[in-house]
């Protein structure tokens, strides 16, 4: 049982690692949509 937990432990730790070195080293590109809001003057104090 001790050792199964040990295995599970370190397949964890080996998962968060590489997701780390994944999202380091990976080039995701920004999200490009342009977003238009108009807000009503209201909704600003004077």
């Amino acid at each position: 049982m001790k050792t199964l937990l040990r295995v599970a432990a370190a397949a964890v730790l080996v998962l968060v690692i590489g997701g780390g070195v994944y999202l380091a080293f990976s080039d995701i590109p920004a999200p490009t949509t342009y977003v238009e809001k108009i807000i009503p003057d209201d909704r600003f104090q004077r």
